[in-house]
């Protein structure tokens, strides 16, 4: 009989819930429901009693497997600023069973996927996990559209974003605006900014427009920027097939159909 058949069997056993959570800038945490730290593979899981699962739903019809997680605020690792700063969204989860006896000997992975939307009452939260079966989900095939439907520097764009970044320091912050210096008009609207210092670090905001060396985000930043603080600034791309020719050169992966006939066609008329 093997280790796990023959811990199953035993009349009590001590099991333990395990949650594995990567953030999206590479911050790994370790909880568990059990009262006392358990290592495992060398991540040292927190006891955290008060996050428990709810019941899962999983089917052999490939519907989504969902998942509440609720708790209080009791793990110094999450913080109520990072949860409104947004730097769990989207983060990595992984929920094993073990038993507390022998952390990893027996090691049942019960779901595994991303955090969706998260909700905050007072003092405690929930979130909703979303499983690898929402992929199914998305649609066969894309919709077309008269600009390009990828995201500047993703697979299905190819532009080597190391050639349209940059680090920038901070000479002042007010509201939405950033203001740098050396910047080249017209290259950052609808970019991005991933802070590298102060306390925003590791977050990422959206570039709505650029004014000269002025920035604008889409939303003022979580934190107080203070002057001096370094960023990574990417371009940004309007999503048009000229921009895409004549600014990177990749005519040949733009992802729209901007000479295909609309729904209109048919009603069009000389000199309309």
């Amino acid at each position: 009989m093997s280790a796990v058949a023959d811990m199953l069997a035993r009349p009590l056993c001590a099991f333990a819930f395990c949650w594995r959570l990567e953030r999206r800038d590479g911050i790994t945490l370790g909880l568990t429901s059990h009262d006392r730290p358990l290592e495992v593979d060398g991540l040292a899981y927190r006891p955290v009693p008060s996050i428990t699962p709810s019941a899962l739903q999983q089917s052999g019809e490939g519907a989504a497997d969902l998942m509440d997680i609720g708790g209080g605020l009791s793990s110094a690792a999450i913080s109520e600023a990072d949860l409104d700063a947004g730097r769990w969204d989207g983060a990595a989860v992984a929920l094993h069973l073990t038993e507390w006896t022998a952390p990893g000997a027996l090691w049942i992975e019960l779901v595994r996927g991303r955090l969706g939307g998260i909700e905050r009452q007072g003092s405690a939260y929930s979130a909703t996990l979303q499983g690898a079966a929402t992929l199914l989900d998305r649609p066969v095939a894309p919709v077309t559209s008269p600009t390009c439907r990828a995201r500047l520097g993703d697979r299905a764009c190819r532009v080597d974003m190391r050639q349209h970044a940059r680090i920038g320091t901070i000479e002042s912050a007010e509201g939405e605006a950033l203001v740098f210096s050396g910047l080249t008009p017209g290259l950052y609207p609808m970019g991005s900014v991933r802070w590298l210092g102060g306390a925003n670090c590791g977050l990422t905001q959206a570039i709505l427009d650029q004014d000269g060396d002025t920035l604008f985000l889409d939303e003022p930043p979580p934190f107080a920027a203070a002057p001096g603080t370094r960023a990574m600034l990417a371009e940004g791309c309007d999503k048009r097939l000229a921009t895409c020719a004549a600014r990177f050169g990749n005519a040949a992966n733009f992802r729209g159909e901007p000479f295909l006939p609309g729904m209109d066609l048919l009603t069009r008329y000389p000199g309309a």
